[in-house]
């Protein structure tokens, strides 16, 4: 049976008494075997299956210890266990009480209370604060209904007294939204929880015990559900340590208050980890004591096998430790699935990733956005393709979306037209127009291919677009031509250029990239009441340029535009999907195991992440991440660090972190516990 495989600590929390239950289940202790253990104890203990509630956060974990149930059980005593995540329980049961329920994506709810938002004249305040845009309130809306039992006017008012002047104007938006969802039959996944906890107050449910998984990401509004619920013994199984979800609404304090909320309650730890070695636990550990001890552990090796002391891979420049991390994956004997480089920040993780790409190693990225698929990068990519393939028509769109009032359409349109200009060729029709007349139809012209290009040379007079025939085109306006003429002018510059590095430097600096840096970093700091501000414009257009500095990089290895672009783009999804090295977020790596992880930027400002810390966030759960990502390593784990950024010439001091895990000594390790 499902109880014979458990250790001492698995066991015991398995069979703990009837009541309320907490079981701290450390990394890589085996909660999901004591989960499943506590159930076949229910189950032979003569509890009804159909009095049993297994809440997750996936409905893949809850899947998962339903199979590992059907392996000790018939199949038609587990189904009757009722197990799933939060929202699906929810919803099911509603839907069983034939409630009028039609559930609806975020998105869709925000153009409902988006449309009743605008029937009301904020104007009318007597202020000089703006109000918040309709996006903007709806998310602040839903935040609350997660994270707070009081009136919403209270909660709004403690964060936003400045918006007092329109409160009862937000209030009545609020209204408005409610009674439109209910009339509609309309819920959000909020909703759905809240509608669940009206219904169990009214109608009961009977379960004899509720376990919940991943305790610590609970939030306000989960908890309150349970505890309406009002079960015969609560099973509740989390790692406060673990705790990395305040952004999105978890509340710690569930967990950290779980002894004296429910009094009599039953404290389990599992603190032998069967996942990584003595030396990856003791660094682990090492680090986590500066936080406050809740909850008092100390993880226990219960993994056999040879130890690998962690290393510290020091670099004196950010760019040389991504080089240095992909060259050493490439001459890891790991397979590459079974690699991971884990970052806190998103740009930590371009540098690495365009390395492995360089390498041609296959690397597949969670939790952040491909520096490949950043807009700013993909027009580099685009820019470059349609100079080695005149042919490439999707490149030239792609081009010109940022024009303005050029649509895909249009931008068809003046692409068949250079086509036709250059009497079948783009490249022709762009430099040295032979026809001058615009086609009456462009629908239907296709290419000759190109010849004797290698003969042209761009026409030589003052504005080369005031004689160019696409300015007469019927679709061609001032803003659009205006757009037109940086692009020929750049395309002039780099008629003669091979060099892909020389080529990359001269778009980085020309008129048309700045045009698209602008619009992107606009875009980027408009917050949601529509208002663009300065600073966050400032860094975003910061942003920008140094992924274009690493695309430079990145190409001043090659000599020949179509290699770089044929390693750049040519298998680029290959490289990105299925199988290969993993590109982790901190939070998208939990939960998950690897045998090689390297953790990468530990330096003060990126790893604890200070800007993050400045808005809401602290230290304790700085180091908890850190905590969550070292205890992803199997066997191998690598501390990486650079002291210089030569792009931003900035210099960075090692993290606090590596000075607690004492991979470094000296005077700073002092300064890190007096803070």
């Amino acid at each position: 049976m499902a109880l014979n495989g458990l250790n001492a600590e698995q066991l015991q929390a398995a069979l703990a008494p009837i009541g309320h239950n907490l079981i701290i289940a450390s990394a890589g202790t085996g909660k999901t075997s004591t989960i499943v253990g506590r159930i076949t104890h229910l189950l032979r203990s003569g509890v009804e299956p159909n009095r049993i509630l297994l809440l997750t956060f996936t409905n893949k974990a809850a899947g998962e210890m339903i199979a590992r149930l059907e392996r000790y059980f018939p199949k038609d005593v587990v189904s009757k266990i009722e197990a799933g995540t939060f929202h699906a329980v929810g919803y099911r049961w509603l839907k069983a009480k034939n409630a009028n329920v039609i559930l609806k994506q975020p998105n869709e709810l925000k153009t409902l209370f988006k449309s009743i938002y605008e029937k009301y004249n904020f104007s009318s305040a007597n202020t000089d604060v703006s109000p918040f845009s309709a996006l903007y309130l709806y998310d602040l809306y839903s935040l609350y209904q997660n994270a707070s039992l009081e009136l919403f006017e209270d909660w709004f008012l403690e964060s936003y007294p400045d918006h007092q002047p329109f409160i009862n104007l937000y209030l009545a938006v609020i209204d408005g939204f409610e009674s439109e969802k209910i009339s509609y039959g309309f819920v959000s996944f909020n909703d759905l929880l809240l509608r669940t906890i009206d219904e169990v107050k009214t109608n009961p449910m009977d379960f004899y015990e509720i376990l919940v998984d991943e305790y610590q990401d609970t939030n306000t509004l989960q908890s309150s559900l349970v505890d309406a619920m009002n079960p015969n013994s609560l099973f509740c199984v989390g790692d406060y340590d673990q705790s990395i979800y305040a952004f999105n609404g978890a509340n710690i304090e569930n967990i950290s208050t779980f002894s004296t909320r429910y009094k009599g309650a039953s404290v389990f730890t599992l603190a032998t980890n069967y996942r990584s070695t003595a030396s990856i636990l003791s660094l682990a550990n090492r680090v986590i004591e500066h936080n406050p001890r809740i909850y008092p552990k100390q993880l226990k090796v219960g993994k056999e096998g040879k130890d690998l002391s962690p290393r510290l891979l020091a670099y004196h420049e950010l760019f040389e430790q991504y080089h240095a991390i992909a060259h050493s994956i490439k001459t890891s004997h790991i397979p590459s699935n079974d690699i991971a480089v884990i970052f806190r920040n998103n740009s930590s993780a371009d540098g690495v990733e365009a390395m492995l790409r360089e390498l041609g190693i296959p690397c597949k990225r969670k939790g952040g956005s491909s520096f490949f698929d950043a807009r700013e990068v993909k027009f580099l990519l685009d820019f470059l393709s349609l100079i080695a393939n005149q042919k490439d028509i999707m490149a030239f769109l792609h081009i010109f979306e940022y024009g303005r009032g050029v649509g895909a359409a249009t931008a068809k349109e003046f692409y068949q037209a250079l086509v036709h200009f250059g009497d079948g060729s783009f490249k022709r029709g762009l430099y040295a127009p032979i026809k001058t007349d615009i086609p009456k139809t462009t629908s239907h012209l296709t290419q000759a291919g190109l010849f004797g290009d290698e003969e042209l040379t761009p026409t030589n007079q003052k504005s080369l677009l005031a004689s160019h025939p696409i300015g007469r085109h019927p679709k061609a306006t001032p803003e659009n031509m205006e757009f037109f003429s940086s692009y020929l002018e750049l395309m002039k510059s780099l008629y003669d250029e091979k060099n892909p590095a020389k080529m990359v430097r001269k778009i980085v600096a020309s008129k048309l990239y700045s045009t698209i840096v602008d619009q992107l970093s606009t875009a980027r700091a408009r917050a949601k009441n529509g208002e663009v501000d300065s600073s966050n414009k400032t860094q975003a257009s910061e942003r920008i340029y140094q992924k274009a500095k690493l695309f430079l990089e990145l190409s001043s290895h090659y000599k020949e535009l179509i290699r770089f672009l044929n390693a750049m783009i040519l298998g680029g999804n290959e490289l990105t999907q299925g199988d290969g090295v993993n590109l982790l977020t901190v939070h998208a790596s939990k939960g998950l195991e690897f045998t090689e992880v390297y953790v990468v930027d530990l330096m003060e400002g990126r790893f604890p992440n200070t800007k993050l810390m400045s808005r809401g966030g602290d230290l304790d759960e700085e180091r908890r991440l850190f905590y969550v990502a070292v205890t992803r390593a199997k066997e191998k784990l690598y501390l990486s660090m650079a002291s210089y950024d030569k792009n931003k010439k900035i210099d960075f001091k090692p993290s606090c972190f590596l000075y607690e895990a004492r991979m470094l000594k000296g005077e700073e390790m002092k300064e890190t516990k007096e803070k």
